[in-house]
């Protein structure tokens, strides 16, 4: 093997961990704390969503896809676009000293991994936008951080990782969020095993990486964290990115304009969020819809309960976090008050109309395909 070495590299070392939080915080404690060399880390996840620090979840993921199968969404601190992460992807950390020259200059830190990748036949090479390609696909993508005099260049290489799911994690479904977030360009992505001379299992190509990159057999002078530093790793990972106010309400400032049928009327909303919690919402209550035959239908609930019940949705919602667990429980305490206040409706066809109408309620605000009762998974 030719060594290819643009410094003398040290391991970091993560004890073979999978947790994307876990690997995050140690990325994050070796930028911030180790200081003295050079050092490099190669580390796979399970499967999450890792957003850009200036990136909003709602216009960059399905998210009632990652909800339906349990996939946590984390926000990392370098800029640049949202990424899949999974045990079939292999994900690179370079840590140096911060200079001019380095910073945006990713050809720096990726050009050596381009020429390892060409030794074992994959046609690999950086675009303008500093993806590494493969055939004109892109196999890995790449951001930057620079903190006290220190800097960190990432990114991932997507090995053999399930490409359809990738796409539909990424494919997003709220086309009417706003913001002025950074936003992921959507790129066609490939597999470098499906270029491989070689016959290679991800552990081998993590091995032949790891000595290309440092000129060393194995875990050679590596850098393992001792039981201070896997203390901070932990606090790190617990007040940072196992929280909601990090991966969620880090997000920049939105807005939202929709409308929805909501017991055979036309209900219109505007929303504001600021950090994740919503600052402003205005309902307006339109006319029932008519059939073909020009006529409307018995509503479940009179125009002015509806109202009623959309005015104190609308006040209980101030400073709520935008997120589905809370909006319908907010809802769903909103329209049963409004119903029960009348004798309308006969106790049993209350109850029935009171859950429909709050989950029609809930979708206009928080629009997502599964199951408002359940709750994230968060790490």
């Amino acid at each position: 093997m030719i060594i290819l070495m643009i410094h003398d590299w040290t391991y970091i070392f993560n004890n073979h961990q999978t947790a994307p939080d876990a690997n995050l915080a140690l990325e994050e404690y070796a930028l911030r704390n180790l200081a003295d060399r050079n050092y490099m880390m190669l580390y796979c996840n399970e499967a999450s969503v890792v957003l850009g620090r200036n990136q909003n979840p709602l216009e960059e993921i399905n998210l009632g896809f990652a909800y339906r199968n349990n996939i946590p969404v984390l926000r990392r601190i370098s800029g640049g676009g949202t990424v899949f992460h999974h045990p079939g992807n292999l994900n690179f950390s370079f840590i140096t000293d911060y200079k001019t020259d380095r910073l945006h200059n990713f050809r720096f830190f990726n050009e050596p991994v381009v020429q390892l990748l060409r030794q074992l036949g994959v046609p690999a090479e950086m675009n303008d936008r500093n993806d590494i390609l493969a055939d004109g696909r892109k196999i890995s993508g790449s951001a930057q951080f620079s903190s006290r005099g220190r800097m960190i260049s990432h990114g991932t290489l997507l090995f053999d990782a399930p490409l359809d799911q990738l796409d539909e994690l990424l494919t997003v479904q709220n086309k009417d969020v706003h913001s002025r977030s950074h936003k992921s360009v959507r790129s066609r992505v490939a597999n470098i095993s499906g270029f491989l001379d070689q016959q290679m299992d991800i552990s081998e190509f993590r091995t032949y990486l790891t000595e290309g990159l440092t000129g060393r057999s194995g875990l050679q002078d590596a850098w393992t964290p001792g039981e201070a530093d896997n203390r901070e790793v932990e606090s790190l990972r617990r007040n940072r990115y196992t929280s909601w106010e990090w991966n969620y309400g880090r997000s920049p400032r939105f807005y939202i304009d929709r409308s929805e049928e909501i017991s055979g009327y036309t209900v219109s909303m505007q929303l504001c969020a600021e950090k994740g919690s919503i600052s402003e919402t205005e309902f307006a209550v339109h006319d029932l819809k008519k059939n073909l035959n020009g006529e409307t239908g018995q509503p479940e609930i009179s125009r002015n309960q509806l109202q009623r019940t959309l005015a104190g949705i609308s006040s209980l919602l101030v400073n709520k976090r935008y997120e589905p667990v809370t909006i319908m429980n907010t809802v769903q305490t909103c329209v049963s008050e409004t119903l029960a206040s009348t004798a309308q409706n006969p106790e049993k066809g209350r109850c029935a109309s009171a859950s429909q109408i709050a989950r029609q309620i809930s979708g206009l605000i928080y629009r997502l395909e599964t199951d408002f009762t359940e709750t994230p998974r968060q790490t």
